[in-house]
């Protein structure tokens, strides 16, 4: 395995519970800052079910607004998100790897992902290989198992993000309760996420509009009054989902995660498409890797693609259709979250009770997602 994030980790967890020898090749040391809003849904929650999380808040409801103006509260009896660090989050996924059975190699740089019919092989920086019956990329959109696959992505936006230290009145305001702002740039929105005594404040907007996404930033935090707070991270990060048709795997490599851009278009959430395509791939990694004949590691790497194909290519592929209507009419999405129906939908979403893949089965949504996209 490449990489020591959920998708990565979620891979060596499911190929050593398989029993096959497992290593996993991180470049950072955990536990390790990351980027990310840190809100995980129902299917990531099921994902690790069994595993200690390291939770800093349940979200019980959610403040709604238009472009800083239109605000309306919802809540819910029962949690909808759960918050958590990207650091600590990733330190026990990590920790359920190594249980499981997995070796980590920290501070180790692939430079380069080579194969031949017999194995693959993990170049590092300082000039050593690592073999492999199967090797799983889990480095990012950006990494080298990414371009050595040949991924295709087809829509890539900015993430600017600021981690903020609040007192306890702020955090008291924030306890249980998340911000969602539907933003002025074209498919953007902003974020708080309250995580004990620090708040998560971020926006994303299409890759191009740099100046405009920073200043969206600013304004929420000065909309809110958490401009002056000690910034402990301020970060940036793309997100890149991928093409239709875009290659999961190349000969012995396979790509999860980020690095085969699975992430859902609209809301651009990826832990839970990091965690189910790990796992997925760590099985077939380890069942592929008992094999002698390069036909039956073949069909069975290609159940992997079938699998994802299946499973996680429906729910980006109704992402990508709201995304296009909620880039044309924001304030329509903003309405129908404040009615009943919709606040429940979003509810069921967030649980893990309904994706938006089946919600778009129903034809009123369907057709109503549709006219909103062209119109």
């Amino acid at each position: 395995m490449i990489g020591a994030g959920p998708a990565g980790l979620a891979a060596a967890n499911a190929s050593a519970l398989a029993g096959a020898r497992t290593v996993v090749l991180e470049r950072a040391q955990h536990p390790r800052y990351k980027t990310c809003g840190g809100g995980l849904i129902g299917i990531s929650l099921a994902a690790v079910r069994g595993m200690p999380i390291p939770i800093k808040d349940e979200i019980f409801a959610a403040t709604f607004t238009r472009n800083n103006s239109h605000e309306f509260t919802r809540r819910n009896d029962s949690p909808i998100l759960k918050m958590v660090m990207r650091d600590e989050f990733d330190d026990a996924l990590r920790c359920r790897a190594v249980a499981s059975g997995a070796a980590l190699i920290q501070r180790a740089q692939v430079r380069a992902v080579s194969q031949d019919q017999m194995c693959a092989r993990a170049t590092l920086a300082d000039g050593t290989s690592i073999t492999a019956q199967v090797v799983v990329g889990a480095d990012g959109s950006s990494g080298i198992t990414a371009r050595h696959v040949g991924v295709d992505f087809c829509q890539v936006d900015l993430g600017l993000e600021v981690e903020i230290s609040v007192p306890t009145s702020i955090e008291q305001m924030w306890s249980g309760r998340v911000l969602l702002d539907w933003g002025p740039i074209p498919g953007s929105y902003a974020w708080i996420f309250p995580k004990g005594d620090r708040l998560t404040v971020g926006v994303i907007a299409a890759r191009g509009s740099g100046e405009k996404t920073k200043e969206y930033l600013q304004d929420v935090l000065y909309r809110y009054n958490l401009a002056t707070f000690e910034r402990l991270q301020d970060s940036g990060h793309l997100t890149k989902c991928r093409a239709e048709g875009s290659p999961l795997r190349k000969g012995r490599v396979l790509v999860a995660g980020d690095a085969a851009g699975l992430l859902e278009p609209w809301t651009r959430e990826g832990i839970s498409f990091a965690l189910r395509s790990g796992a997925m791939a760590g099985a077939a990694a380890a069942k592929a890797a008992r094999q002698h004949g390069t036909s039956d590691l073949d069909r069975i790497l290609d159940q992997y693609v079938s699998a994802v194909n299946g499973e996680l290519v429906p729910e980006m592929q109704a992402g990508y259709r709201l995304f296009a209507a909620f880039k044309r009419h924001p304030g329509s999405f903003h309405r129908v979250l404040a009615t009943p129906k919709g606040w429940h939908t979003f509810v069921q979403f967030c649980q893990g009770e309904e994706s938006f893949a089946s919600a778009l089965q129903h034809k009123s949504a369907a057709l109503g997602v549709y006219l909103l996209s062209r119109l």
